[in-house]
């Protein structure tokens, strides 16, 4: 099966073309093409398939092969995919995900797409979209206790769900140990994201994002669109904050609370054929 490999800020990607409709993939295959010593590895997997009303779809797959709705390193990746193989050859490209289907301006050099600003859409806090809550409550700045620790939340939904705490401790360890428990805290069913942000300035901010489906990843760009919205929402960030992230940075903008912009860059690693060897 043919491949190609593409990475945002070292969030990477498997991107298989599927405009023809011919793949199928089992959750067991995802998980062995994303392993990183068995496979190609891999944050996840993108398919590009046909859409009626955008250029293409882009189907996500997590490399624990549940699906996503959306990912916004990814669907700067699918972007770039698009304009190189020439499947929409425009600045502007449209792309149906999950989540919606959103708008892509496509910053380009040599005549291949390098780097994309992507309209996110607007932030959804309705919270009995994504956790146990009802009757139109929002989680802003809630505390919650886990392991005895207490921490203060704020979660949405930015195509996907996302849990921000604001913090002065980003190290490795502790984002691994309490990502994976917050991650699947009873509050959310079906899990969230959770990005733990450090403010270096109002226009400044660093984020390490444990993802659902996926673990400790070098950059979430839906997890960097909803860290700068609830800073925003809670008067610690201005309207347009450079996000450091792992694997590098993005530029957030979110005017007038209304659509959330994302720019960042995009690249191909490497292309070839997998072959199944993993027993």
């Amino acid at each position: 099966m043919k491949f190609w490999k593409y990475h945002g800020l070292g969030n990477d990607f498997i991107v298989i073309d599927n405009l023809d409709g011919s793949i199928s993939l089992d959750n067991k295959t995802v998980i062995a093409m994303c392993h990183r010593r068995f496979g190609i590895g891999a944050d996840g997997v993108l398919l590009v398939e046909k859409s009626s009303i955008a250029d293409a779809k882009m189907t996500i797959i997590n490399s624990d092969g549940s699906i996503a709705e959306m990912c916004g390193n990814g669907v700067r990746c699918f972007a770039k995919y698009v304009y190189d193989h020439n499947i929409a050859r425009n600045s502007q490209i449209a792309v149906e995900t999950g989540a919606g289907v959103l708008d892509i301006n496509v910053r380009t050099e040599g005549g291949k797409a390098v780097a994309a600003t992507v309209n996110m859409g607007k932030p959804d806090f309705a919270a009995d979209k994504f956790s146990s809550y009802k009757d139109g409550a929002e989680i802003i700045n809630m505390p919650i206790t886990v392991e005895e620790k207490t921490f203060y939340i704020t979660s949405l939904l930015m195509g996907v769900p996302h849990t921000v705490i604001f913090t002065e401790n980003i190290d490795d360890d502790f984002i691994m140990h309490y990502g994976r428990l917050i991650e699947r805290h009873p509050i959310f069913p079906r899990g969230t994201n959770v990005n733990f942000v450090k403010i270096v300035s109002r226009d400044s901010i660093m984020i390490r994002t444990w993802e659902r489906g996926a673990g400790y990843t070098y950059a979430c760009g839906t997890g960097a669109c909803a860290c700068v919205v609830a800073g925003i929402t809670q008067g610690l960030l201005d309207d347009k904050v450079k996000a450091q992230l792992r694997g590098g940075d993005l530029l957030i903008t979110w005017k007038d609370r209304q659509d959330v912009y994302m720019e960042g860059p995009a690249a191909e690693i490497c292309e070839g054929f997998y072959s199944n060897c993993i027993k």
